[in-house]
């Protein structure tokens, strides 16, 4: 027995020693433990962060872009005389070399900005329009109702004193398209 002594005194402080040693792993596994979740959220913070002011500068951009006049400029607001030229065309019923002259009116009111077209007196299409000081868009679209359906659209990207140059693009029936150069020049009645 006093020779098993000394081995039972040895096991239980190796027992012991074991019981520490697996006790300071397990406290670590749990520090690491906390340690990963703790970064796990940083971590998702920084990432909403990042998403948030991507959305931020995507939005100033957008608004930069869009930067829209709810009225026209005193330079631009009135009477404008257009002459128009058929570049291309894959319409039947557009020529190249032909010519149009129109009266073109840049109004605006509680709604918005727009170019009513006026031929022989008569008003013969309202344009919406958007307009930054760069470039002016004008779009119409024919009604549901109407036997010749045809999209135009208007983009003019050459704004001086007096005088706008730009592109008209007729999309007709069929999806044929008639392309125009546009000049409009200030009208002595404005």
């Amino acid at each position: 027995m006093k020779k098993l002594l000394p081995l039972f005194i040895f096991f239980g402080i190796f027992l012991s020693c074991e019981n520490k040693k697996e006790n300071e792993l397990i406290e670590r596994e749990k520090e690491i433990s906390l340690k990963e979740q703790q970064f796990a959220t940083k971590e998702a913070d920084y990432k909403a962060l990042l998403q948030m002011r991507d959305s931020i500068l995507a939005l100033k951009d957008i608004e930069k872009e869009t930067v829209l006049a709810k009225v026209w400029p005193d330079s631009i607001r009135g009477i404008w005389n257009s002459k128009m030229v058929c570049r291309e065309s894959s319409c039947s019923n557009y020529v190249i070399g032909d010519q149009r002259n129109e009266t073109w009116e840049f109004v605006s009111d509680s709604t918005g900005i727009y170019t009513n077209v006026i031929n022989n007196k008569k008003l013969v299409r309202i344009f919406k329009a958007t307009y930054n000081a760069d470039k002016i868009v004008l779009d119409f679209s024919t009604d549901s109702l109407s036997k010749n359906k045809a999209r135009i659209n208007v983009v003019l990207d050459d704004l001086k004193n007096n005088v706008m140059k730009g592109t008209q693009t007729i999309t007709g029936q069929n999806n044929c398209t008639a392309k125009f150069s546009v000049e409009l020049s200030i009208s002595p009645k404005k």
